[in-house]
């Protein structure tokens, strides 16, 4: 019996009926600042993989404005975010991007 209350307090908030998160947003970088700087508090890099992945930007559908290469990505965030986030942190985002994008 116990097992079973375990089991069903465990999994009852895993899965089932959420929405994935992919709000529209006007900009990269308002995408950006919830991410990393508003209550979710990702780091960096995570910030950047989820705003190129999951969420549309401007009239953009999502997973199209950091284009279909690392070297695009680096190139739209750069140009998109200020101030620009370390070099390293975008370039790993952009490599997980691409990586993640294939999938």
């Amino acid at each position: 019996m116990r097992f079973a209350i375990l089991f069903a307090f465990t999994f009852a908030g895993c899965g089932g009926g959420t929405a994935p998160d992919n709000d529209p947003f006007a900009t990269y970088q308002m995408c950006f600042d919830e991410h990393h700087g508003g209550a979710e508090m990702f780091d960096v890099q995570k910030s950047i993989t989820i705003c190129c992945l999951d969420h549309p930007i401007g009239s953009s559908p999502k997973n199209v404005v950091c284009g279909e290469t690392a070297a695009s990505c680096m190139t739209y965030v750069n140009a998109n975010l200020s101030p620009a986030p370390a070099a390293s942190d975008v370039t790993a985002a952009c490599a997980d991007y691409i990586t993640q994008r294939s999938m």
